[in-house]
């Protein structure tokens, strides 16, 4: 049986990338933006907003292209990082278990899976591909949030040794 293996010098490569986690908005309902039930911690789905702005809002395959939509999910990303940091005080001891994306979608559009890549690259970016990368779903949706053109939800395993 393989052991686990989680997260250390996330920050410093997020400062090698040149990405700043940013404040985290306040929910846009009834929901808390993150829970953690044992050491499992639960994203809610996050929407591309970045210094109060959405990103590339739209439709995918009508208004949004691909390469648009997969740096909003790329933003998405950060932005559950900046709650998983302001919940656990930092990146290191997690590891990604499951990224869900859903993207707004034309009727005929089919390439949800490269938008979601914006969101996997850059957990490998910041992780490893050992840490962060973790089972996935991508899905089409007639509509987000906002008008977001892509939502991410997350859900990361929290080291035992580190968190009690």
């Amino acid at each position: 049986m393989k052991l686990a293996v989680y997260s250390s010098g996330a920050e410093e490569r997020l400062t090698e990338l040149e990405i700043s986690l940013p404040e985290i908005a306040s929910p846009l309902a009834l929901y808390e933006p993150v829970r953690r039930s044992g050491y499992y911690l639960y994203v809610s789905g996050q929407i591309a907003m970045s210094e109060g702005s959405l990103v590339h809002p739209g439709v995918v395959g009508e208004s949004v292209t691909v390469d648009d939509a997969a740096k909003a999910a790329r933003v998405c990303t950060i932005n559950g990082l900046a709650a998983v940091k302001k919940i656990i005080g930092g990146l290191d001891g997690i590891r990604l278990v499951k990224l869900s994306g859903y993207v707004a979608s034309a009727s005929d559009f089919h390439q949800q899976p490269k938008v979601i890549d914006g969101a996997s690259q850059l957990l490998i970016d910041v992780f490893g591909t050992e840490v962060g990368m973790g089972a996935r779903a991508a899905v089409g949706v007639s509509a987000l949030p906002l008008g977001s053109s892509v939502e991410v939800e997350l859900m990361f395993e929290l080291d035992s040794a580190v968190y009690s």
